[in-house]
């Protein structure tokens, strides 16, 4: 069952085409990476299913989607508490009923006890748990992740990319995911679709035939850099 329909998507800005026909569906409970040139359209796909954008042709049909961004974006002068439930405040739930729906997932995502911190006080990887758990609890069927890791050190990242992995497991959420790590790609994804420089087209949609949950050790087996190889040799090809 797909739960989105990309068809023959075209945007340009400024007479400049950026889009140019692009093609993927993402089915229910999939987690599907976008990999592809720096510039090459990814983001604004993303602001096209949010209903961020409007194409200039083409067909996108989506269910209302929870977008995180590349920075957490959590207010400083706002508790952590605060911050997680302003989404749901935007959507009009009163203020006690947001708060109370933010607080109970967060023995869920690490931050039981920074209901009362400031972000300032916080990790780079709390943080990011803080804005995915804002993306969460706004209860949509898509969640679209647009570099969410990009800004951490490397063992913080690879902490969270097992973390994400494991909620995605435990409560099947259907994910859309930006990177240009093609290694965070593979490791996470059921599927990593790979476009062309701009104006961008899929170049090819690459399925990830290993089995869950993945151990960080994973990425050393010969299957896993067989993929790794493959995402590489299309993106360099396209990339020239």
């Amino acid at each position: 069952m797909s739960t989105v329909h990309v068809g023959d998507l075209t945007k340009s800005f400024g007479g400049r085409a950026v889009l140019d026909g692009v093609n993927f569906d993402v089915h229910q409970g999939e987690f599907v990476s976008i990999i592809g040139p720096s510039g090459s359209g990814k983001s604004t796909i993303f602001n096209v299913i949010a209903g961020l954008d409007t194409p200039d042709s083409g067909v996108v049909d989506s269910p209302t989607s929870a977008y995180m961004p590349q920075k957490d974006l959590l207010f400083p002068w706002r508790t952590v508490l605060d911050n997680t439930a302003l989404g749901l405040e935007v959507q009009g739930v009163p203020k006690g009923e947001a708060r109370a729906q933010a607080q109970a997932l967060f023995p869920v995502f690490g931050l039981d006890g920074y209901e009362k911190a400031r972000p300032s006080e916080m990790s780079g990887g709390m943080r990011q748990r803080a804005a995915m758990l804002r993306t969460v609890v706004q209860g949509h069927d898509l969640l679209l992740l647009d570099e969410p890791f990009g800004a951490l050190d490397s063992l913080t990242r690879t902490g969270m990319q097992r973390w994400l992995q494991d909620m995605w497991l435990e409560y099947g959420w259907t994910v859309l995911m930006i990177t240009h790590d093609i290694r965070e790609a593979v490791y996470l994804s059921d599927r990593v679709i790979v476009l062309s420089d701009k104006p961008a087209r899929v170049r090819r949609q690459v399925t990830v035939p290993l089995p869950r949950p993945r151990e960080p050790s994973i990425v050393t087996t010969p299957e896993f850099a067989a993929v790794e190889a493959e995402l590489m040799d299309v993106l360099i090809s396209t990339s020239y």
